[in-house]
């Protein structure tokens, strides 16, 4: 096992990752990324980082086909076993230290850490001109999935967000049914999820000691530190808000996306929510969020206008209220969640992944198919996009130019419902990236410590809240975090 405290410093990796994306000219032609030299039989070298639940999965789908060189974990009693399992592949703790000695030798990246290292590690990647397939969702923050987006678009790397069912047949149909008129306009949808299945609704752990097998200090990578406890992590960390993004981040990437697609939406333009009690360090056991999308343009593809769409989300247990006509017994909730589209002619109803659709109406649309239908999985189209070239590259079905703007969506809802304490329905600015009806001198308080107790049968109430905070200052941490000392990201391309 490597020493867990080997490390490159910062000015170590920027100067000689810099160095690696200036040569990327002269790397053995074996190993030449995105510059369409490579034959679909050849095989890509990939790296894995987070190799210890779905990215595993997502290697183990990649590995009869490719080369996996490296594999880079923090848990390596929650990751040996996988790390192992690739016998020819080169272990690393630190993703840093693996881009610095191996960034001639890695044409792409899998990426499935902790939420809020997705970014540094996929960015860093990116600007050395690799390839990425990153985990859902996407990012932490509004800011970067801009980013990713855009740094994707200048390096011209193929990328594809780990939403597997943007690559499933009942995604495809509920795009083609919208388009092609079945439901009529649609300007209601709402959607939910049975998750969270973790830990959430907490107050802030005891300090436990850090085991030998865990580096705790790059699991916090760019977050603010805090002392360990074993209920962080491994998968628990979702439901924390410094590391994740609760039940929105983890399943809105899959449940949502036939909404974004099927819809051409692109930024809200208001946005509300509610939950259970709310707390600075966890996420809420239940949510609710409201997001109001414009009416887009009149597109040549499609048979109907797109009006303005009102997209309402529910987790935690909770889900709409079934619609007149819904057969008795039904359950609506189908692999984990489901979503209802509501048109002027019929509503659409599907499952997590956009799985099963069908109509309330009971009728079964026969439509052409418009949409590229996928052959092998979703990781495998990814990788033959890395062979392509990047001018006339097939994009594969959750490329960053969609799931940059899709993964907005999700984290706008979690952005919603921490600043719920405003109690008013928050207005944004999609392009400037900011709430433009949040006041210059407008505070928010949000609960540390719920010390509910029953004393001699009386229920005790004894809340600990935060000082006010300015509530313009709050949102804009949340838009773009920053970062700890040692850990950066590329600019924003202009």
């Amino acid at each position: 096992m490597k020493n867990k405290s080997d490390k490159i410093s910062r000015r170590s990796f920027i100067g000689k990752t810099g160095a690696v994306a200036a040569g990327l000219t002269v790397v053995p032609s074996y190993v030449v990324s995105g510059l369409g030299h490579k034959a679909p039989s050849d095989k890509l070298n990939i790296a894995g980082i987070g190799v210890g639940g779905m990215g595993n999965s997502d290697l183990m789908a990649l590995k009869d086909t490719e080369n996996i060189v490296a594999v880079c974990d923090v848990d390596w009693a929650y990751a040996k076993k996988n790390m192992d399992a690739y016998s020819k592949a080169k272990q690393y703790w630190d993703f840093r230290k693996m881009y610095d000695e191996m960034g001639k030798d890695i044409d792409a990246v899998v990426i499935a850490t902790a939420d809020h290292t997705h970014a540094i590690t996929a960015a860093n990647a990116i600007d050395m001109g690799k390839h990425v397939y990153v985990q859902k969702p996407l990012t932490h923050t509004v800011y970067e999935s801009r980013l990713l987006t855009k740094l994707a678009a200048k390096n011209k790397v193929a990328t594809q967000m780990g939403n597997q069912g943007a690559s499933l047949e009942g995604v495809n149909k509920v795009i083609e049914w919208i388009q092609n008129g079945e439901i009529g306009e649609v300007t209601r949808v709402e959607a939910f999820t049975d998750r969270p299945i973790w830990p959430q609704g907490l107050n802030r752990p005891e300090e436990m000691p850090v085991p030998d097998t865990l580096n705790w200090d790059l699991f916090i990578g760019p977050a603010k530190m805090r002392p360990y406890n074993s209920i962080y992590t491994p998968w628990n960390f979702r439901g924390w808000w410094d590391f994740g993004t609760g039940a929105l981040g983890d399943m809105a990437c899959h449940i949502l996306h036939p909404v974004f697609a099927g819809l051409k939406l692109t930024y809200p333009t208001k946005v509300q929510g509610s939950s259970t009690l709310l707390l600075t360090d966890c996420a809420p056991n239940a949510e609710m969020v409201k997001l109001v999308y414009p009416a887009r343009e009149d597109r040549s593809d499609y048979k109907i206008k797109l009006p303005e769409v009102e997209v309402t989300w529910y987790d935690g247990g909770l889900q709409p209220m079934k619609p007149e006509g819904w057969p008795e017994g039904r359950d609506m909730n189908h692999h984990g969640g489901g979503v209802i589209f509501h048109g002027t002619k019929d509503k659409l109803i599907c499952g997590c992944y956009g799985r099963a659709p069908w109509l309330l109406s009971g009728r079964t649309p026969d439509v052409a198919e418009t949409e590229r239908r996928v052959t092998v999985n979703h990781e495998m189209d990814w990788a033959r996009a890395c062979k392509e070239n990047p001018e006339s590259r097939m994009k594969p079905k959750s490329d960053f130019s969609e799931a940059g703007p899709f993964n907005e969506m999700v984290v706008m809802g979690v952005l919603a419902v921490r600043l719920q304490g405003l109690n008013k329905e928050l207005e944004w600015d999609g392009e400037k990236m900011e709430f433009t009806n949040i006041g210059d001198n407008e505070e928010l308080k949000i609960v540390l410590e719920d010390n509910f107790s029953i004393k001699d049968g009386h229920p005790t109430f004894n809340k600990v809240w935060t000082d006010p905070m300015n509530a313009k200052e709050f949102a804009s941490e949340m838009i773009k975090h920053t970062y700890r000392d040692g850990w950066s990201i590329p600019d924003m391309p202009k």
